[in-house]
C-alpha cells in the first residue's frame, strides 16, 4: 500500500509538472526542445537561446530592473507594458502635460524623452559554473561556514571572468543553492520615453480589473535603447544613436488561436514551488492576509484624496498602483490555495516523500525534514507578522520613510570630511524634490492614524518599534508629528540642508519623524533580523536538502529552478478556463468588451472619444481578427509571475503575439502552487498594441520601424 500511495503521488504531481508548469534555464533548453516541438513549436532551441548566433535571447531585457522587454527593430525600439513604464510616465507628467491623461507619442525620435536612472540589461552568456562554486563545500559543513566558503569561490571566479570580458558578471544560485550559474549581462543606461497611450487604455479597469478575467487593457509602452556611435552602453548624451540589436523580434498579426503553443521569454522574479506544506499554509493564511487588511486601508484612504483633486491623483497614482498591485495579488494567493486545495496537495506528496525516504538508510538525512520544517516555521512566524507590520503599516507612513534618508545626516560630526557632508547635502536635495513632487500631506496623517492604530492593536509591545510603546493617543502623537517635524515643508528642509553644519545633526535627532523611523529600524535591526537570520538559515539548509531529495526521488523527472530574475523561457497553450462551477471563459477579449464595461463617472473606465470613433465604424485597418472584431487581450497556461510583465509572449514561429502583463486572480497561488486547470497568464494582443499606435495615436513613425508579419 505505502508503494501503490509513492506511485500515485509521484504520478499525480509529475503530471501537473508537464501541463505548463515550469521556469526552464535557456541554456538548457534542448532538454525540453523534443517536448516543446510535440506541442507545436516550429522553431528549435538554438534558435531561442545561442552563443554563437543570434537568436531571441538577444532581444529580451530586463527592463528597469523589475520587468521585462523586448526590443521591436533594427532601431532599438522597445515594447514593455504601460505599468512598468509608469514610473517614468508619471515623473515627466505634470498638470500642464499630463501624460498618464492624455497619452504621449514622439513623432520624431526629437521628441523622445530621457528617463534618467532607467536601464535594460541583455544577457549574452550563460554558463554552469557549479563544480567551481561549490569545491571544497558539501553539506555537512555548518551553514555559516558553507555560505563563506561559496562567497570566497564566487568572488574568485568573477574577478577570473571579468578579466576576460568587458560583459557584467554574476553567479546565481538555483535549485536553492545545489547548482550555479555565471551570467554576462550588458546593460544599457540611456532609454528613452518614446509613446503611452492614455491610462484608461494602458490601465483600462484600474485595480477593480486587476488580476481578473476577461481583462480589456492595453497595457503597453513604448521605449527606445541608445547607445554611443560605436554601439556600446554609455549614459544619455543627445549624439547617442539608437542601439542597434543583433535581434530583434518579428510582429505577427495572425493572432492567439484556442490550442496554439505559446511560450513567454523574460525575467520572472521570485517562485517557491518546493516550498513545505507548513510554510505555504503560513503565506496563504497568516501573511498575506495581514499585508491585504493593512495595504486595503491605506489604498481606501488613498481613493477618496484622488478622487476629489486631479493633481492628487497624478501624484498618487504610482504609489497607488505599487500598493494596489500586492493587495489583490495576495487576495487571491490566499483564495487560490485555499479553494484548490494548495496545502493539502503539498501534505499528499510530502507523505510520499517520507516513505521514499523509509525504503533505504542512505535517505535518512532526509527523514526528518518535513518535522524540522513544522517546528522551525512555527518560531518563525512571529516574526514574520511583525516585518510584515513594519513594512507594511510604520514604512507606509511617507513622512517617517522620508526622514530616514536624513539618518545617515544626523551622524556626522566635526570629524566627518566636509566632501563626504557635501556629496550627502546633494542627494538629499535631490531626495527632497522628488518626495515633494508627489506627497500631499493630508493624505499622510490620515494614513498615519490609521496604521498606527493597527499596529497598536494587533501587534504585541515587544513585537513592535519602542516608540509604539510610549503612544498614549494616537491622535495626539500624529497631531504632533505633523506639527513639529521638518519633514513636511520642503521649504523647511531645504533651508536646513542650505545651512547645515555638523554641530546641527543634533536638531536631526530630535526631529520626531526621524526618531520614529529610527526606532522602526533599531527594531528591525535588534530585535527582528537576528532570529529571523538565524531561523531562515537554518530553513535554507533545510530547503536546499529538500529540493535535493526530491530530485533525487523523481531522477527521470524534469525538474525547473525557482524564478530568482533571470532569463527564462516558460511555454504552454493559447487556452481559456473554467475557474468554478458556471464559469467558463474563453481565451480573448474585444473591443467591444470596452465600450460594455464604459462608465464616464469612473476614471478607469472612461472610453476615449478617438477610441470610441474607431469602434463605431470599425476602422480597425489589418489589426482586426478574422473573425472582424478587434481583439484586445487573451489567456494561456504559461507560468508567469512577477517580473514577466512586459515579456513577450511568442507563436511556433517565435514570432511575438502580445505582452504578458498579468495573471487570472484564481491562479495567482501559481508562485507557490502550480495548478493547469486554472493557473493562467494574461496577455495584450499585439494587434491591439499596434492598433492603438496606428490608427488611435496615429503614430505611423513606429510602425514603419516594425518587422510585421500579416
Amino acid at each position: 500500500m505505502k508503494r501503490l500511495l509513492l506511485s500515485l503521488a509521484i504520478l499525480l504531481i509529475s503530471a501537473m509538472a508537464f501541463a505548463g508548469e515550469g521556469m526552464w534555464i535557456p541554456m538548457l533548453l534542448q532538454h525540453n526542445e523534443k517536448e516543446m516541438q510535440e506541442m507545436g513549436m516550429r522553431i528549435t532551441a538554438e534558435d531561442i537561446y545561442s552563443i554563437n548566433h543570434s537568436s531571441l535571447k538577444d532581444a529580451i531585457v530586463l527592463f528597469g530592473g523589475g520587468c521585462t522587454g523586448e526590443i521591436v527593430s533594427d532601431y532599438g525600439l522597445l515594447l514593455t507594458n504601460h505599468h512598468c513604464g509608469y514610473d517614468y510616465i508619471q515623473q515627466h507628467s505634470s498638470v500642464e502635460h499630463d501624460y498618464l491623461t492624455d497619452g504621449f507619442w514622439a513623432m520624431d525620435r526629437s521628441q523622445e524623452l530621457p528617463c534618467p536612472g532607467l536601464t535594460v540589461i541583455f544577457l549574452r552568456e550563460m554558463r554552469d559554473v557549479t563544480d567551481k562554486v561549490t569545491f571544497n563545500v558539501n553539506d555537512d559543513i555548518e551553514e555559516t561556514e558553507r555560505q563563506r566558503l561559496i562567497d570566497e569561490n564566487i568572488k574568485k571566479l568573477v574577478a577570473d571572468v571579468e578579466k576576460t570580458t568587458d560583459y557584467k558578471v554574476f553567479v546565481k544560485p538555483y535549485f536553492l543553492g545545489n547548482e550555479y550559474y555565471l551570467l554576462l549581462n550588458e546593460e544599457y543606461t540611456d532609454v528613452r520615453l518614446v509613446g503611452c497611450p492614455p491610462s484608461n487604455i494602458g490601465k483600462f479597469g484600474g485595480d477593480t480589473d486587476n488580476w481578473v478575467w476577461p481583462r480589456h487593457t492595453g497595457d503597453f509602452s513604448v521605449f527606445r535603447v541608445y547607445a554611443n556611435k560605436d554601439g556600446h552602453p554609455a549614459d544619455y548624451n543627445p549624439d547617442n544613436v539608437p542601439y542597434k540589436p543583433a535581434k530583434h523580434l518579428e510582429i505577427s498579426l495572425k493572432g492567439a488561436e484556442e490550442g496554439d503553443f505559446a511560450f513567454v521569454f523574460g525575467y520572472p522574479a521570485r517562485t517557491s514551488e518546493y516550498l513545505p506544506a507548513v510554510a505555504v499554509d503560513q503565506e496563504a493564511n497568516v501573511i498575506d492576509p495581514i499585508a491585504v487588511k493593512l495595504r486595503g486601508e491605506i489604498l481606501d484612504i488613498y481613493n477618496t484624496y484622488q478622487e476629489q483633486d486631479k493633481k492628487v491623483r497624478i501624484q498618487y497614482a504610482s504609489k497607488h498602483a505599487g500598493l494596489g498591485n500586492g493587495w489583490k495579488k495576495w487576495m487571491g494567493v490566499t483564495e487560490g490555495i485555499n479553494h484548490f486545495h494548495g496545502v493539502e496537495k503539498k501534505r499528499f506528496y510530502e507523505e510520499s516523500f517520507r516513505q521514499w525516504c523509509l525504503e533505504s538508510r542512505g535517505r535518512i538525512p532526509y527523514l526528518h525534514l518535513l518535522t524540522d520544517f513544522e517546528q522551525k516555521y512555527k518560531e518563525l512566524e512571529p516574526y514574520r507578522v511583525a516585518y510584515t507590520y513594519l513594512t507594511n503599516a510604520g514604512l507606509n507612513i511617507e513622512i517617517m520613510s522620508f526622514a530616514g534618508y536624513f539618518n545617515r545626516l544626523s551622524q556626522v560630526t566635526k570629524e566627518t570630511p566636509q566632501e563626504e557632508i557635501d556629496q550627502m547635502i546633494v542627494s538629499l536635495k535631490k531626495a527632497t524634490a522628488e518626495f515633494f513632487k508627489d506627497y500631499y500631506q493630508p493624505i499622510d496623517e490620515e494614513v498615519a492614524r490609521t496604521m498606527l492604530e493597527e499596529y497598536l492593536n494587533h501587534q504585541p509591545a515587544d513585537f513592535r518599534p519602542g516608540f509604539l510603546n510610549e503612544i498614549q493617543d494616537v491622535n495626539a502623537y500624529v497631531d504632533q508629528l505633523f506639527n513639529k517635524s521638518m519633514f513636511v515643508n520642503e521649504e523647511k528642509v531645504n533651508k536646513f540642508l542650505d545651512n547645515f553644519k555638523p554641530s546641527k545633526a543634533k536638531k536631526l535627532q530630535k526631529d520626531p519623524a526621524l526618531i520614529a523611523y529610527q526606532s522602526m529600524i533599531n527594531f528591525y535591526r535588534e530585535d527582528i533580523n537576528p532570529p529571523m537570520s538565524a531561523i531562515n538559515n537554518d530553513l535554507s539548509r533545510m530547503q536546499r536538502l529538500y529540493m535535493k531529495g526530491q530530485m533525487l526521488m523523481e531522477p527521470e523527472k524534469r525538474f525547473s529552478p525557482d524564478a530568482n530574475f533571470t532569463l527564462r523561457v516558460t511555454y504552454g497553450k493559447v487556452q481559456g478556463f473554467k475557474p468554478q462551477d458556471g464559469k467558463n471563459y474563453r481565451h480573448f477579449t474585444t473591443l467591444e468588451g470596452i465600450m460594455e464595461k464604459e462608465n464616464p463617472d469612473i476614471y478607469d473606465y472612461v472610453v476615449e472619444p478617438k477610441l470610441k470613433q474607431l469602434y463605431n465604424t470599425k476602422d480597425y485597418g489589418r489589426y482586426a481578427d478574422k473573425d472582424g472584431t478587434m481583439h484586445v487581450a487573451f489567456t494561456a497556461s504559461v507560468h508567469t509571475t512577477g517580473g514577466n510583465s512586459g515579456s513577450p509572449i511568442l507563436n511556433a514561429d517565435g514570432q511575438l503575439l502580445g505582452l504578458n502583463f498579468d495573471r487570472c486572480w484564481e491562479g495567482t497561488m501559481s508562485d507557490l502552487v502550480y495548478d493547469p486547470d486554472i493557473c493562467r497568464n494574461i496577455s495584450v494582443d499585439i494587434r491591439y498594441v499596434l492598433f492603438i499606435i496606428d490608427k488611435f495615436a496615429g503614430a505611423k513613425n513606429l510602425i514603419a520601424e516594425m518587422d510585421i508579419v500579416e
